[in-house]
C-alpha cells in the first residue's frame, strides 16, 4: 500500500485525546519534544492528562510546575532535574516497577494507554519507520494505546531487530526536524578507573556483558580491550561499546541466544554512536520484555551483569532508587540483569560502586540502610559488591562473612565504625576485634593477576573475611604440608585461630595470598606471609602452598612481592627458617638470594637476605 507522506506540521488534540486521560512520552534520547509542544501551545481546553514514561533525556518540559493543571506526571523511572523536582515537592508521581514488567502494566489495562507520543525515522518504501535509538517500553506503548501519534523525524537512525512500525499503525504525525539528544563519555576519575579495572577482573574471555552509562561503565570498557569474544546482551549501550566492536572484542561469537548480535533496548551517547547504529545489521533492538527478560538473559552462558548503587548495607541489600526519603532515578532493570546473570551458567551479578559520596564525607557501604531509603535488590541476589578498594564476594556468604567482605572494600576512614556498628548486632564475634588494612606498597591495584600452568590466579592481601576461607585451606593439607609448615603435627584450626591469622595488621606485618575466583566462589591456593620483629628491623617469612598448586612458581612469586615490599618499608632484612628435608622450599629461598646461617637445631637450617646495603668506606680522597 502507498506510504502517507509525512506533511503535517500540527495534531488535532480533540481527535484523540480528553481530559484526565493517560498518554505516554518516547523515552530516553527520542523524547518527542515537538509533539509535547504542540499539545502545550494548543491544549488549552485538556486537563489533567497523565503522563508515563521512563527516563527522558530532554528539558522536560511537561513536569514544570506552570503546567501542573495540563499534566499529572506519572515517573516509572526518575531522570531529570524537572522530574525529581516536581516528585519531590510532591508534584509528580513515582511508580517503582521493573522495566522488564512494564509491557504487562500496558498490556492487562493496569495502566491503560489513551494515546502514545512517540519519535520515529521517516518511511521507507515499504511505509515502515523505525524506533531508532529507544524501542524498549516504547514499542509495548504503541501496542497497547487506542492512538498512536508519531513526531517523524529524518535525523532519527534506522535501528535494525524489532524496531519497525508500519504507517498504518500511526494514527497522526507531523514532520519535525529534531537533534537527537546526546551524551558525552563521562570523565573517569581515579576511584572510577580503580572500580573499573577491579570490575573487568571479573570479567572472562567469552562472557557475555549487560552494562550501562556513566564512569564506571565507562571506565570498565577501557579495560576490556584485551579481553576476547565478548557479547553484548544489555538494556543499553553508549559509545564505549564502539571501539571493542571495531577491534573484535565484543563479537558475540560465544553467546548463546541471539548469536553474533549485540543486542539492546535502546542506546544514549554521542552522534558517532547513533551514526553507529544507523542501519548497522550487527546491532539489534529489540523490547524490553524481550530482552530484560531474566529467562532469556539466563541463556548466555557467563553472563555478567554490571550495576551501581547509592549505598549496599553490610549484609548485602542495595539501594539505587532513593537517597534516604528523595527518590532519586528507578528499579529500572537492575533486578531483571542480576537475576538473569544468576541464572546463567558461569553468571555474575555485580554492584559497583565508590566507596563513599563525591565529597568523601559519607559512606556508600553502611551498616544499616538510610532511614527513608528502598532495597531494590535484595541481599540474596548480589553476588559480587566492587569498590576502589577491592572486590567483595557475597556467593554462599554468611551474615558474618558478608559483613566483613563489605567492611574490608569499604573507605579506611569507615572500617573501624562500621566493624563496631555490626558487632553491636552479634553479626560478627567478639573475637573479630581488628578492621582490614591494606598494603600500600601494592600500589593503586590491591589485586594482581598472574597466569600460571594450570590457570589465572590473583595475588591479593588476606583480610579477616577470609577467616572461612583459611580454614578450608588447612583442612586441605595433608599430614606432610602441615609438618613441614608447622614442625609439628597440628589436627585442628578454630575459628578463633584461623581469626588471628586473617586479621593482620598489613601496614606492620605481611599476609598474601593467592586465589582462584569463579561463579561459585574463591578459594585460597597459596598464602605468604611475614612477621615484622621491630626490635631488630627483621621480618620472619613462612610459606604454604596447596599440595594440587606446587611446582607453578606460587612460592616465587610471593617470595618476590614481600621482597619488594620489604625493601619500601626499608627492613633490614628478611629471615625464615625451614625443615632440613624441605627441599623444595630451600630451593626458592636460596634462589631469591636467602644465605644459609647456623642453626641451633640439626633438623632446621635458618636463612637471611640483607635488603640495606653496607656502606661503603670512605675513601682516602674523602
Amino acid at each position: 500500500m502507498p506510504k502517507k507522506k509525512p506533511t503535517k506540521t500540527s495534531i488535532h488534540w480533540e481527535n484523540y485525546l480528553k481530559s484526565g486521560n493517560r498518554i505516554f512520552i518516547g523515552s530516553n534520547a527520542a523524547v518527542p519534544n515537538a509533539l509535547i509542544n504542540d499539545l502545550i501551545e494548543n491544549g488549552q481546553q485538556f486537563h489533567d492528562i497523565e503522563t508515563v514514561h521512563i527516563y527522558t533525556l530532554s528539558d522536560n518540559k511537561w513536569a514544570e510546575s506552570k503546567y501542573k493543571d495540563l499534566f499529572k506526571v506519572n515517573a516509572l523511572f526518575i531522570g531529570g532535574k524537572t522530574v525529581r523536582e516536581a516528585i519531590a515537592e510532591g508534584r509528580a508521581d513515582y511508580t517503582p516497577c521493573f522495566i522488564s514488567d512494564i509491557p504487562k502494566l500496558f498490556k492487562e489495562d493496569i495502566l491503560p494507554l489513551d494515546v502514545a507520543l512517540i519519535m520515529v525515522s521517516p518511511p521507507d518504501e515499504y511505509g515502515y519507520c523505525s524506533l531508532g535509538v529507544s524501542v524498549d517500553i516504547v514499542s509495548s506503548a504503541l501496542k497497547s494505546a487506542k492512538y498512536v501519534i508519531a513526531q517523524i523525524n529524518p535525523k532519527m537512525p534506522r535501528t535494525n531487530g524489532h524496531s519497525f512500525v508500519h504507517m498504518n499503525q500511526i494514527h497522526e504525525f507531523i514532520e519535525v526536524e529534531q537533534a537527537i539528544p546526546e551524551l558525552p563519555p563521562a570523565t573517569v576519575d581515579r576511584v572510577n578507573e580503580q572500580i573499573g579495572q577491579y570490575t573487568s577482573m571479573l570479567v572472562e574471555d567469552g562472557a557475555t556483558l549487560q552494562i550501562g552509562i556513566g564512569k564506571i561503565p565507562e571506565a570498565v570498557l577501557r579495560y576490556l580491550a584485551n579481553h576476547k569474544n565478548l557479547g553484548i546482551h544489555s538494556e543499553m549501550i553508549s559509545d564505549g561499546v564502539i571501539d571493542l566492536m571495531l577491534k573484535g572484542v565484543i563479537n558475540n561469537r560465544k553467546k548463546n541466544f541471539h548469536k553474533g548480535k549485540t543486542v539492546v533496548t535502546f542506546c544514549m551517547g554521542t552522534q558517532r554512536l547513533y551514526d553507529f547504529v544507523d542501519g548497522n545489521p550487527h546491532v539489534e533492538f529489540y523490547p524490553s520484555e524481550h530482552v530484560n527478560s531474566p529467562v532469556n538473559i539466563g541463556k548466555n552462558d557467563k553472563m555478567v551483569s554490571i550495576n551501581s548503587a547509592i549505598e549496599v548495607d553490610l549484609t548485602g541489600q542495595v539501594v539505587s532508587d532513593s537517597i534516604g526519603y528523595q527518590f532519586y532515578s528507578g528499579i529500572g532493570g537492575q533486578v531483571d540483569f542480576v537475576r538473569g546473570a544468576a541464572l546463567s551458567k558461569g553468571g555474575k551479578p555485580i554492584i559497583a560502586l565508590p566507596s563513599t559520596t563525591k565529597d568523601g564525607k559519607i559512606s556508600r557501604i553502611v551498616a544499616h540502610i538510610t532511614e527513608g531509603g528502598g532495597v531494590v535488590t535484595s541481599r540474596a541476589h548480589v553476588a559480587y559488591v566492587v569498590t576502589e578498594y577491592g572486590i567483595a564476594s557475597l556467593v554462599g556468604k554468611s551474615i558474618r562473612e558478608r559483613a566483613l567482605e563489605l567492611i574490608r572494600i569499604a573507605h579506611p576512614k569507615f572500617r573501624k565504625q562500621l566493624l563496631e556498628d555490626v558487632r553491636k548486632h552479634y553479626w560478627v564475634p567478639a573475637y573479630q576485634e581488628n578492621t582490614p588494612t591494606s598494603v600500600p606498597e601494592l600500589g593503586n591495584v590491591e589485586l594482581k593477576e598472574f597466569t600460571f600452568k594450570d590457570g589465572d590466579y590473583v595475588l591479593r592481601p588476606l583480610g579477616p573475611a577470609d577467616e572461612r576461607k583459611l580454614q578450608e585451606f588447612f583442612y586441605s593439607h595433608n599430614r606432610e604440608t602441615l609438618m613441614m609448615r608447622y614442625n609439628h603435627h597440628t589436627t585442628q584450626m578454630t575459628r578463633e585461630s584461623s581469626c588471628k591469622l586473617v586479621s593482620v595488621n598489613q601496614q606492620k606485618d605481611l599476609a598474601l595470598c593467592f586465589t582462584q575466583r569463579n561463579h561459585k566462589g574463591e578459594r585460597i591456593h597459596a598464602v605468604g606471609r611475614y612477621y615484622y620483629l621491630e626490635h631488630s628491623n627483621i621480618a620472619e617469612v613462612a610459606f604454604v602452598i596447596g599440595e594440587s598448586r606446587r611446582g607453578q612458581g606460587m612460592a616465587t612469586t610471593l617470595l618476590g612481592e614481600m621482597i619488594k615490599i620489604a625493601k619500601k618499608r626499608k627492613l633490614k632484612s628478611l629471615v625464615a627458617c625451614v625443615r632440613r628435608d624441605n627441599a623444595p622450599m630451600l630451593k626458592v629461598f636460596e634462589s631469591a638470594g636467602f644465605i644459609r646461617g647456623y642453626s641451633e637445631d640439626f633438623d632446621e637450617i635458618d636463612l637471611s637476605l640483607p635488603l640495606q646495603e653496607k656502606a661503603s668506606k670512605p675513601s682516602n680522597h674523602e
